[in-house]
């Protein structure tokens, strides 16, 4: 399934509508991009495959290692993958599923594990 750039956005602008207030709210030094693929040095640097698929790559600090008094960082980058998503789905509801898995909060600001980088490969998250 092929979507306009336009219509793609849209629906990435809904899966980020679909995140409760309170936790957007904390998500302001979050930039959310869309790009067609990942760049040869994104694949080089994650070691991937040539047959493994990237959906969505999370690059950043998380917050429990932001400390109240360090220089201001830069934001971090949840980059979404349009022709992978564009594959991989047979409706727009499926590309919005994804879309919000990957930049569901829950997973990016995990306590427990907290990621550096963390990528959606063929439907499975891994930590790169």
């Amino acid at each position: 399934m092929r979507l306009s750039p336009k219509r793609f956005e849209k629906l990435v602008l809904a899966a980020l509508d679909s995140i409760p207030e309170p936790i957007r709210a904390r998500m302001d030094n979050i930039d959310v991009v869309v790009d067609d693929e990942p760049t040869p040095h994104q694949r080089a640097t994650l070691e991937l495959a040539p047959d493994e698929v990237l959906f969505g790559l999370y690059e950043g600090t998380p917050l429990i290692e932001r400390g109240i008094l360090s220089d201001p960082l830069m934001p971090d980058k949840i980059t979404i993958f349009k022709r992978a998503l564009e594959d991989a789905c047979d409706s727009e509801e499926e590309i919005t599923d994804l879309q919000k898995e990957i930049i569901d909060p829950g997973r990016i600001y995990d306590l427990n594990n907290p990621p550096k980088v963390q990528v959606l490969v063929r439907g499975e998250f891994c930590e790169a």
